[in-house]
């Protein structure tokens, strides 16, 4: 590196530094998700492109994932399989598939409780500051409200879907991955599992970067911050529900199976045990569809999470304390750390895709 660029990147950090302590000085901010204006996309980043056309090229790359995220899924399927095999798997899958329907049924029935007690926190409760005339008034507007409950359903649409793929994924690849092993090669053994991996990773990242790019990129600023947190809302219900139901799903099905085996005299070792049906099925959906779901929500309530401090650090006080008066700075920096996080994340994706064809070569 020259001594110029040396001295450029150093500066770069000091300033960094600074802005974050300057950021802990106290100060009047709205510290709500739903309060929070997404600053205007439309400037320069890098290379003479703006944050749009970055943001955009995201979406693209979004595609891209959801597309090889199904192409591997679609190598799965056609992986051979014994006839025996596959029966039992889909048994277990068909099993599941009720899982999640019930599930599906109780958690609406759930977030009906809960839209009610946000609609009245946020139609009621909450001090709703207008982005135009800075009035202040108890109570957000009934659009906004209803752009939050909106939105806390594509939250748990977006987490029941991943769940379900994942779980499809799941028990396609165990009876390919076990007859597989009858031929007694272990590549095979270890390929299956990763590629079943890789294809659930892929659809659950791909998906989650695709609703929050089009948030960022379709829907007006002011709107943007209730488009967040109920987004936010909806996978963190979907999720916790999907996640602690299904690690109780697996007691009862082995509690079950056990009971069985008493009732009718089966051995352990018996060929009619139910145990081992029951086994996978409780371990498909506690250790399939519960950790798809939470990966799901983790990665997106983290986004939500980076949005939100962006915006609150930085504001037009903290950057005074350290730019003087200087106009729109405090946006100017919102905007290219907020393009810089999602650039990041599709680099990720990117990165993965890469890394799994050299793996594979």
């Amino acid at each position: 590196m020259t001594q110029n660029s040396l001295t450029r990147l150093s500066s770069g950090i000091v300033f960094v530094v600074s802005l974050c302590f300057a950021a802990m000085v106290p100060h009047s901010a709205y510290a709500g998700e739903a309060d929070l204006v997404i600053p205007s996309l439309d400037r320069p980043i890098a290379l003479g492109l703006s944050g749009q056309m970055l943001l955009f090229g995201g979406i693209a790359i979004s595609v891209m994932g959801l597309a090889f995220g199904m192409w591997i899924y679609a190598q799965l399927r056609n992986l051979p399989v014994h006839k025996s095999m596959l029966e039992v798997s889909d048994l277990i899958y068909e099993t599941c598939k009720t899982y999640l329907k019930t599930q599906g049924k109780f958690i609406l029935l759930l977030w009906m409780f809960i839209a009610i007690v946000v609609a009245v926190y946020f139609g009621k409760l909450a001090l709703y500051r207008n982005p135009v005339t800075l009035e202040e008034t108890h109570g957000f507007p009934l659009s906004l409200v209803g752009i939050i409950l909106l939105f806390s359903l594509i939250g748990i649409a977006g987490s029941y879907l991943v769940a379900w793929f994942g779980i499809r994924v799941n028990t396609f690849a165990n009876s390919r991955t076990a007859f597989a092993s009858l031929r007694g090669k272990p590549y095979l053994c270890y390929a299956i599992p990763l590629q079943a991996g890789m294809s659930i990773g892929m659809m659950l990242i791909s998906v989650e970067l695709l609703i929050m790019l089009c948030i960022l990129l379709f829907i007006p600023g002011n709107y943007a911050g209730p488009c967040f947190i109920g987004f936010a809302i909806g996978e963190s219900l979907g999720a916790a529900a999907l996640r602690i139901a299904g690690g109780i799903f697996t007691k009862i099905a082995d509690i079950g199976s056990d009971l069985m085996k008493i009732v009718f005299g089966i051995k352990e070792d018996d060929a009619r045990n139910p145990g081992v049906i029951a086994d996978c099925t409780g371990d498909n959906a506690g250790d399939s569809v519960g950790p798809s779901a939470d990966g799901f929500e983790t990665y997106g309530v983290t986004g939500v999470a980076l949005i939100t401090f962006i915006l609150l650090a930085i504001n037009p006080q903290s950057v005074k304390l350290l730019a003087g008066e200087v106009v729109d700075l405090h946006e100017v920096l919102q905007v290219q750390l907020l393009v810089w996080i999602f650039v990041m994340r599709v680099m990720m994706v990117v990165a993965s895709g890469v890394s799994y064809f050299v793996n594979e070569s």
